[in-house]
């Protein structure tokens, strides 16, 4: 296990302390990404003290999967114009995610944008500047399940965050790294 559910949660409700000071007085939309972000949005919007709303994207890669290219499958049902969002992220690493919704979302005029992240691995940035504005961990370059996050669909619903061991990966992902 590399971290207890205990620990998430402890560190989920100090995110959401420092959200609710950042954005007392307002009404922030928090958008996450199916599948691997939301149960970090719904530990994160139960540790909120103040109003919000809360939405739901889905994204897929196309392309070869590395060079960055997302493209949107189900967009957002609320109207963001002149409203504060915050994006919610699983992991953090090239940044070329957050970078396309950033720009994405930015089009549609929102009061502001930033993002805040379960895991994040600023060594692995490709693009500076992107917002990100709450960090739950820094981490190391390894793969991760529990906690919503997943391998081929299994393992989302483990209550603690475990590292995947390099056998356990199937040998196409082996392949791809």
């Amino acid at each position: 296990m590399y971290l207890s559910a205990a620990e998430i949660a402890v560190r989920v409700h100090e995110l959401g302390a420092a959200i609710a000071t950042d954005y007392r007085g307002r009404e922030p939309v928090l958008v996450a990404s199916l599948k691997s972000s939301t149960v970090f949005l719904a530990d994160l919007s139960r540790a909120l003290p103040i109003l919000h709303t809360i939405d739901v994207i889905e994204m897929a890669a196309y392309g070869d999967g590395r060079s960055g290219g997302v493209r949107l499958l189900k967009d957002l049902d609320v109207q963001i114009e002149d409203r504060d969002v915050l994006l919610v992220e699983d992991v953090v690493d090239t940044g070329l995610t957050l970078a396309f919704l950033t720009r994405t979302f930015a089009k549609r005029n929102p009061a502001s944008i930033a993002a805040v992240t379960l895991l994040d691995r600023p060594y692995r940035r490709l693009v500076e500047n992107l917002g990100l504005r709450y960090v739950g961990f820094t981490v190391p370059d390894e793969l991760f399940a529990g906690y919503g996050l997943g391998l081929e669909e299994q393992w989302r619903a483990l209550p603690d965050l475990h590292t995947v061991p390099a056998e356990a990966l199937p040998e196409a992902a082996t392949d791809a790294a």
